[in-house]
């Protein structure tokens, strides 16, 4: 193996490793996200509020494309991310009001 093959393998395995670091940290954010989302599920279902709030959906999406266009990320990827996390709560609130 040639110098340049083993030091480009020694990146390719930082990287990796950061990878990796970086998809548990997603994980574990997204679970204490959605346990924060149920909390407000069980809220709505006590209450009789509906289980999507469209005005409090759209502030969050232009918010998160702020976010993302700052932390130099494609905003579209982060509104299809955003809306599949949305739609994910969206059905855990009607799953509690039945």
């Amino acid at each position: 193996m040639t110098d340049a093959v083993a030091r480009a393998a020694q990146l390719l395995q930082g990287h990796r490793e950061s990878i990796d670091r970086l998809d548990a940290i997603l994980v574990y954010t997204l679970a204490e996200r959605f346990k924060h989302t149920q909390g407000v599920g069980r809220l709505k279902a006590e209450h009789d509020l509906p289980p999507s709030d469209p005005s409090r959906e759209a502030v969050q999406i232009a918010r998160l494309e702020k976010l993302s266009e700052e932390a130099d990320l494609d905003p579209e990827f982060a509104k299809k991310f955003l809306n599949f996390i949305i739609s994910e709560v969206i059905r855990h609130h009607e799953k509690l009001q039945k």
